[in-house]
């Protein structure tokens, strides 16, 4: 009997001791993570040069505008990120002079690499794609047209900023191909081409689930 009281004895610390140590265990992070942030959007404003057209003479103008994106990581560097928005409103100007506005909706898929995953402080770069929806065009009275897609590259760097527990600010900046030819409505004939090509420099907040 007593050469059983130790072993028992040891078995018994060791079942006491396993709900204490599951507790003590830190939660594995969840895949998800969700951003919100605020952007602003400064488009490159460069078009070709047409007949009586010069070049550049087409702008988009800039503006704030809200975004949210849904991030999943694969593994601990590897993340997969959805961006977007509501449908935004641009004007359109001529040599300085309104000529009608349209609509656009672009969400963007990249893939990131995150270098310090789990730090206080995790840069990333991200690459990816892009399709921008156009709508609502109303330009020229009527007379003008613009495609309806666009699809492009995009490319980002940015960090987030452990605050807390599952909490981040972030700050994120985005270079993104966007082009659209100017058409006369009527016909479909090409007017020119206009590259908006935003940057958008945003800063927001985020949680791991």
């Amino acid at each position: 009997m007593k050469s059983l009281i130790l072993p028992v004895a040891l078995a018994a610390g060791l079942l006491s001791s396993a709900p204490l140590q599951a507790q003590e265990s830190p939660c594995k992070e969840s895949p998800w993570m969700v951003r919100l942030r605020a952007v602003s959007l400064q488009p490159a404003n460069q078009s070709d040069a047409a007949s009586g057209l010069p070049a550049d003479a087409i702008h988009v103008s800039s503006k704030t505008i809200p975004e949210v994106d849904v991030s999943y990581f694969f593994t601990k560097h590897v993340a997969a990120e959805l961006v977007l928005t509501v449908p935004q409103e641009h004007d359109v100007t001529l040599s300085g002079t309104k000529i009608g506005t349209f609509k656009e909706l672009p969400p963007t898929l990249t893939a990131q690499w995150h270098f310090l995953p789990g730090q206080t402080v995790d840069p990333y770069v991200g690459l990816g794609l892009n399709l921008t929806l156009i709508s609502d065009v109303k330009l020229a009275g009527g007379a003008l047209d613009l495609d309806k897609t666009s699809v492009g590259l995009a490319a980002q760097v940015g960090v987030d900023f452990k605050v807390a527990r599952n909490c981040f600010i972030n700050l994120d900046v985005k270079y993104v191909q966007i082009q659209s030819d100017v058409k006369v409505a009527a016909t479909g004939a090409k007017v020119t081409t206009v590259k908006v090509d935003p940057m958008l420099y945003g800063v927001g907040v985020g949680y791991r689930f």
